[in-house]
């Protein structure tokens, strides 16, 4: 079977998503996108990528001040909130419609912004959740980041709140529930070689590819 197809990745701070999902999507030959999206909205909407990188997986709250205030001259009235102001909101729609062309284009594989509800529709999705135990996850930060596990303790449960706020407020859809996915998994429990491993054969099966 040839149908494109689509694996987004939701992970908490420290358990390997980005890692695992890298090496999923390089066994599988598919494109791999995290940061990336974040360069690409850039370039569609003419942004600087400093308004994406403020923005990213931080939901609304106020409109952005500043710069961030400025009008939109490339998009047609109606389509940006706020009274086309650029906000956190209006930043979220870009992104989202960069997620949507390319899933459209290939097959590919997302890590975090929402991606498995910007994609809900698309019957060719898998959308998995990864954690980990609190000790492995501040041992790879201490060891990837060079910093202390006090360090490391607050800077997850920074994250971790920031991306579940994040998606519970634009997918309307809990972060991290099982409910949520069609697979959850602690890569503490095989290790993130073993979960590369684990999770392409659900892909293969769910997807019959």
């Amino acid at each position: 079977m040839n149908e494109k197809y689509v694996i987004n990745i939701g992970r908490q701070l420290g358990s390997g998503g980005r890692d695992i999902g890298e090496k999923l999507a390089s066994q599988l030959g598919i494109d791999f996108y995290d940061k990336e999206l974040i360069n690409i909205a850039s370039k569609k909407s003419g942004l600087g990528k400093e308004f994406f990188e403020k923005a990213d997986e931080k939901k609304s709250q106020n409109i952005i001040g500043g710069l961030f205030g400025m009008r939109f001259p490339f998009v047609n009235d109606g389509t940006i909130p706020y009274n086309n102001c650029l906000s956190n909101d209006a930043l979220f729609k870009i992104q989202s419609d960069v997620i949507r062309d390319l899933a459209e284009q290939k097959s590919c594989l997302f890590v975090g912004r929402c991606a498995d509800y910007i994609l809900r529709d698309n019957s060719r999705c898998v959308n998995i959740f990864i954690s980990a135990s609190m000790e492995d996850r501040i041992n790879r930060l201490c060891l990837k980041m060079k910093i202390k596990a006090e360090e490391a303790k607050e800077l997850i449960e920074k994250t971790d709140d920031m991306r579940s706020s994040y998606y519970n407020y634009y997918s309307y859809r809990i972060w991290g529930a099982a409910s949520t996915y069609h697979l959850c998994i602690d890569s503490s429990a095989l290790g993130v070689d073993e979960t590369v491993v684990f999770i392409k054969s659900f892909v293969e099966k769910k997807l019959g590819i």
